[in-house]
């Protein structure tokens, strides 16, 4: 049932506002990331890509559902852009990563765009041609993929960065993704 009301809340989205999903590893940090985003409505740490209804994060952690850590993202497109929110996904990601998300490693862990419609769709394949266009990387791993059911995670998941500090900074850290980005991204623009 939280499912659902959860999806309607942002299905019932105004004209105001749209939807965007993106998986970039562990979605405690993902959420982080884009929660101070302004023009940023709200997000949702959960699940999708997969097959399986309604997984648990046990079953999703373990593998072989299909699904990827997300975040689903509710926002004003009059405050910030699509294009804009993709530019923040990339950099907040290592696109090179075939094998998961810095410290995560494992297909629940990819990185990967979510589009909801063909705009979204034009415009994620053409932000990660301008990536592989400009040379920085030999190769980008990170997938582009139609929009599937998104299923919410636990709750104690949501805003687990709000919820656990202590432990959200130390996970960061020791995962090495700040150190990792900069070093991808220092100097980019």
């Amino acid at each position: 049932m939280v499912f659902m009301v959860s999806l309607a809340s942002l299905s019932a989205a105004s004209s105001k506002t749209a939807v965007a999903i993106f998986a970039g590893g562990c979605f405690w940090c993902t959420q982080a990331d884009f929660d101070k985003v302004p023009g940023v409505i709200k997000t949702i740490v959960g699940y999708t890509g997969g097959d399986v209804a309604n997984p648990t994060y046990e079953q999703v952690s373990r593998g072989g559902t299909g699904h990827y850590e997300s975040v689903q993202i509710l926002y004003d497109p009059a405050k910030v852009s699509y294009q804009q929110l993709l530019d923040i996904f990339w950099h907040s990601t290592d696109p090179t990563d075939t094998e998961g998300q810095f410290c995560d490693k494992g297909d629940q862990y990819k990185a990967v765009i979510f589009y909801q419609d063909q705009q979204q769709k034009e415009l994620a394949f053409a932000s990660r041609k301008k990536l592989v266009d400009a040379g920085r990387f030999s190769h980008v791993a990170t997938q582009i993929l139609p929009a599937k059911t998104f299923y919410p995670a636990e709750e104690y998941h949501q805003k687990y960065y709000k919820k656990n500090p202590i432990r959200y900074h130390f996970y960061r850290y020791q995962c090495g993704r700040d150190q990792r980005l900069q070093a991808l991204w220092d100097k980019s623009g």
